[in-house]
């Protein structure tokens, strides 16, 4: 029987720049989000330093190395009052951690963070048709498709498809009645 990993969920800072270009370096990265390849660490560094106002960064590391594996960011809708309860979320984990829990971690953090802290009740996010993987994580999670967003964008010189998932959770106290 294996070690199992542990990871150390934590939000990113602006010194996970270049850790958090080394995830976007290899190929399933690119594959399986909207980054385009050959990351520049100057952009992360940038993007680590100056968030996006309402942006939440999660990182994992492994506990006994803080070198970052998995990253997963939180899009809040801060500056759209009919849209505060919603935001988007976006994932990827390093190309030679797969299979290893690490997105099962990050998306657990981020739903108890979600659900316990920033009062969203809804999570929305975009996955390739093809990625059954990501898609059977999502799953796990209480995410459903909510429709196709056919040639969503370009991958490897193709249009592909993407699904649009999202979860609710009632609000606290439930729905009014």
């Amino acid at each position: 029987m294996g070690r199992k990993n542990v990871y150390q969920i934590r939000h990113a800072v602006p010194d996970d720049y270049a850790g958090v270009s080394r995830l976007f370096e290899g190929p399933k990265a690119v594959w399986g989000t909207l980054q385009v390849p050959f990351p520049s660490p100057e952009v992360w560094r940038q993007r680590l330093a100056a968030p996006e106002v309402g942006l939440v960064l999660l990182v994992a590391c492994e506990r006994d190395d803080k070198d970052v594996v998995g990253m997963l960011g939180i899009h809040t809708n801060s500056s759209q009052p009919r849209r505060k309860h919603a935001a988007s979320i976006g994932m990827t984990v390093r190309d030679n951690r797969h299979g290893r829990g690490i997105g099962t971690a990050l998306l657990k953090a981020a739903l108890e963070l979600s659900d316990g802290w920033l009062n969203l009740t809804r999570l929305e996010l975009q996955v390739w048709t093809d990625n059954e993987p990501a898609v059977r994580l999502y799953r796990k999670f209480n995410f459903e498709v909510e429709g196709t967003l056919r040639q969503y964008a370009l991958r490897e010189g193709k249009l592909i498809d993407a699904f649009a998932m999202s979860r609710l959770r009632p609000p606290p106290g439930g729905l009014p009645t």
